[in-house]
């Protein structure tokens, strides 16, 4: 049997399909799996042991086909789901089975507030695609397989934060999705603990500014580590602290504590913190915490984000209370140090 995976982007998503690449590869036997992406996602998926071939969406769309039909894959699994993903499976004629985005309940709960979405993962929604093929879920969580053959050394990492310290991603695709620079100034002030912030290269400035309170506790890696140096970077930490983005994700793939801070986007929707068999209404599970504003009418706004609030007072994340987050990562170290004594 020969099957192929289609989720094109992004980082949160894709890793969110992991848990569906490993128990397809397990449970079918003998099965070749092939995956397609985009090529600025590739270094989520090329370790991954489970994935037999990766294709990638580029912009000639019949050279594409024409390598995919070459295949005779016996089924596809659309886990995007969109008009991309509906051209691509028309051009294959192969049987296809695509997940349900439920934007209809999207709909509801950003635009009246009317709580529609099931109470369960994106997880188990990725999971009821497969179903037809028999393929249930293991319960063992997410994915995230690094480069074996580069890793990062002392020497990358500053020796205050040797002894452990508290990863802070302060990035996001949308700046309605980012904790503001002065709210992650108040969080880095209360944390008692060295602070790694983490994002990329757009993210440079609002963590040098951060960082600019207390250089040698507060380390500035953005801009500084690729995707993958990041994620070891997550590995590494002992508490993560993150806006709803992707190196949230890949955290819950490290099995790594989570406090998640909500702005525009909600964990309703099925894109919180997942480690196996958790919904929201157990708060997520043991290792995580949501933090998010619900007494507010304009919450949550958008499935996606926007680049401002579209109420002007971005009340959503300026009201996020800092020290209830820091109290959190107190817990979550304290328990990090017994677990490992």
């Amino acid at each position: 049997m020969k099957v192929l995976v289609i989720r094109f982007s992004s980082i949160g998503d894709i890793v969110l399909t992991t848990p569906v690449i490993r128990c397809l590869k397990q449970q079918l036997p003998g099965v070749e799996l092939h995956y397609l992406t985009k090529m600025s996602y590739s270094s989520i998926l090329v370790n991954n042991p489970y994935i037999d071939r990766l294709h990638y969406l580029e912009d000639d769309f019949q050279v594409l086909v024409k390598q995919l039909r070459k295949e005779q894959f016996d089924y596809v699994i659309d886990l995007h789901n969109n008009v991309r993903t509906l051209r691509v499976k028309k051009a294959l004629k192969t049987k296809s089975y695509a997940f349900p985005k439920l934007n209809i309940q999207k709909w509801l709960l950003t635009n009246f507030k009317i709580h529609a979405m099931p109470d369960k993962s994106i997880v188990e929604r990725y999971f009821e695609t497969v179903r037809p093929l028999k393929v249930n879920n293991d319960g063992k969580g997410l994915d995230y397989f690094l480069p074996k053959d580069k890793k990062l050394s002392n020497n990358d990492i500053p020796m205050s934060h040797w002894g452990g310290f508290i990863g802070c991603v302060i990035g996001g695709s949308y700046a309605t999705k980012q904790l503001p620079v002065e709210q992650w100034k108040k969080l880095c002030a209360l944390i008692p603990y060295p602070i790694m912030l983490l994002g990329g290269p757009e993210d440079l400035n609002e963590g040098l500014e951060i960082a600019a309170q207390d250089t040698i506790r507060i380390y500035n890696s953005c801009g500084k580590f690729n995707l993958n140096e990041s994620a070891e970077l997550v590995k590494y930490a002992r508490v993560i602290v993150s806006n709803d983005t992707g190196l949230m994700h890949v955290a819950a793939a490290f099995q790594k504590p989570v406090i998640s801070l909500w702005g525009n986007t909600s964990p309703e929707m099925g894109m919180f913190p997942y480690y196996g068999y958790n919904n929201l209404k157990d708060r997520v599970a043991a290792q995580s915490v949501i933090i998010e504003n619900n007494e507010l009418g304009c919450h949550p706004c958008s499935k996606l984000g926007y680049k401002r609030c579209p109420k002007g007072h971005f009340k959503c994340m300026n009201q996020l209370n800092m020290e209830e987050v820091n109290d959190q990562v107190k817990k979550f170290w304290a328990l990090n140090i017994h677990n490992k004594s």
